[in-house]
């Protein structure tokens, strides 16, 4: 059905805060309106039997023209209205789709005219776009082809007191979407898409690990002391304790606790929370699922990974491929796996493994156009300088890189083979890491030894680094079993299968500045 523009919806040019105050005003009298005329326009229930895509299925092949004697009750919300004399088209949305409802007065009046003569008029006159309708009738294809419930009885369910954007322009202004989220779910459907797609890809991976006989538990959100990845903590205060806590940056440390304790197969799909910069790929509260199985190395892990996230795209998209942004990516098995070393030297001609002196180290990446070195402690973070700044970006398809210097790992186990390594892998799809897993270090005297070195960090003025904790050694040196662990960022999981070029549009709300500071750019 070709409708027309919302009814007092805004334009671009009517959005000013006068207008949207002329707007209401006009609605809340239509507020006083339905009271008079001993209505309610905000309903306490209604009873819903299908919903619009059940119709639109169940009624595919009905023919142009004809009607089923068939009793329907729906519920949505109005988004176009077309009002003539007697006779009115709305389009009504529910989470589903939408359904016309075909309004005509003969009927509306036979059928409720005991309880309300005016219902016609009290639709043509109090009812705008945005308003939430109850309708019940019967099913007609009408002679244009739409299929309509043909309205005998109808309510209003909420009356809406602010006008939707125009169906034309819409809710084009990207700071407003994300901070008017509801509107943006209301007038978008692929907004609605990229949040049911999100509840199926987490739903996808709770199933997946259930049948391998993980458990998922929960950890503390409040914690004395964050730990587990480098990153500046949220900090916060509780009174009765008298006692500074942090919002958690990673679930990492109370997991393996619990490995432990004597669980060998866990994770926790959950919030984490870092006190760092904005980005399309960054966002302050963002969610992960860490998992940990004792008894596996990294290889294993990586198995898992791919395998889980090939069956995912297949359940979510029904390929094993999705496009992104133009880009064809595939999640095919097996996917490319090489070490840090080696994707380095292809695309710098630096073999880090040959050099052995810092300044040297150093010198070669300054040639190579790697920027940022002087501040290096080591040939390990001059490696990691250069595979950020040189080969990151360009591992679009997923890839493993794996074997990752000791010194940005502080709690990954030694590689067996490798010195200076551990066994460590990152997942990068469309120059972006995703999941970061390793086999955990269980040597409480080495991880004491690391911690102390993230310590004496903090001490020099590092914010991303943290202190000992006391506790969580306490736990190792009750014996860990050999054990991997793994992160999956699910908002950047999300970005790749739902095409999202910005992380707050796979993050329902977003975390924004406050509309009473400076403006704020959509994407820093």
């Amino acid at each position: 059905m070709a409708s027309n523009l919302p009814s007092n919806s805004l334009s671009p040019d009517d959005s000013s805060d006068s207008g949207l105050d002329s707007i209401r005003a006009t609605r809340l009298q239509k507020v006083e309106d339905l009271k008079q005329a001993g209505l309610q326009p905000y309903a306490y229930r209604w009873e819903v039997t299908h919903s619009a895509a059940q119709l639109q299925a169940k009624f595919a092949d009905l023919a142009t023209g004809a009607e089923a004697d068939f009793e329907v009750s729906v519920a949505g919300r109005i988004m176009a209205r077309r009002v003539f004399g007697k006779l009115a088209f709305f389009t009504l949305q529910d989470q589903t789709g939408t359904i016309q409802l075909y309004l005509e007065k003969k009927t509306i009046q036979a059928a409720m005219g005991e309880a309300d003569e005016q219902a016609f008029n009290h639709l043509k006159q109090l009812t705008d776009a945005g308003d939430i309708l109850g309708a019940r009738g019967t099913i007609k294809r009408t002679d244009k082809g739409e299929l309509s419930v043909k309205v005998k009885h109808y309510a209003m369910l909420t009356k809406s007191l602010l006008p939707l954007p125009d169906k034309f322009h819409g809710l084009t202004d990207v700071a407003k979407r994300y901070r008017q989220r509801y509107v943006d779910l209301i007038v978008n459907p692929e907004v609605r898409d990229t949040f049911r797609k999100r509840a199926k890809i987490t739903a996808a991976i709770r199933r997946h690990l259930d049948q391998l006989g993980y458990l998922e538990v929960e950890t503390p959100v409040l914690q004395s002391e964050p730990g587990g990845a480098e990153a500046r903590p949220f900090v916060t205060y509780h009174n009765t304790l008298d006692m500074e806590l942090y919002l958690r940056i990673a679930t990492e440390l109370h997991l393996k606790r619990m490995v432990v304790g004597g669980f060998e197969k866990v994770f926790e799909l959950g919030r984490v929370f870092r006190n760092e910069g904005i980005s399309t790929r960054h966002n302050p509260e963002f969610t992960t699922i860490e998992m940990y199985q004792a008894y596996g190395d990294y290889e294993d892990m990586m198995s898992l990974t791919e395998t889980m996230i090939e069956q995912i795209v297949v359940e979510v998209t029904g390929s094993k491929g999705v496009t992104y942004q133009g880009e064809e990516i595939s999640f095919a098995r097996p996917w490319q796996r090489i070490t840090m070393h080696d994707a380095v030297r292809e695309k710098t001609g630096i073999d880090f493994v040959q050099i052995k002196d810092l300044a040297k180290a150093k010198q070669a990446a300054k040639e190579a156009g790697i920027n940022e070195v002087e501040a290096c402690e080591s040939i390990g973070h001059v490696l990691n300088e250069a595979f950020e700044q040189k080969v990151e970006t360009t591992l679009v398809q997923p890839t493993f890189i794996t074997d990752y210097p000791v010194e940005i790992s502080p709690l990954s186990k030694p590689h067996r083979s490798k010195p200076g390594l551990v066994e460590r892998f990152e997942l990068f799809i469309v120059g972006r890491e995703t999941a970061n897993g390793f086999s955990e270090l269980t040597d409480p005297v080495d991880q004491r030894e690391r911690l102390e070195l993230q310590a004496a960090k903090k001490e020099a003025g590092n914010l991303e680094a943290h202190s000992v904790d006391e506790d969580f050694l306490t736990a190792l040196e009750y014996g860990m079993p050999p054990t991997v662990g793994m992160g999956i960022g699910i908002d950047r999981l999300v970005m790749v299968l739902t095409d999202a070029a910005s992380i707050r549009d796979a993050i329902a709300f977003p975390l924004l500045k406050s509309e009473k500071t400076e403006p704020e750019k959509a994407d820093q």
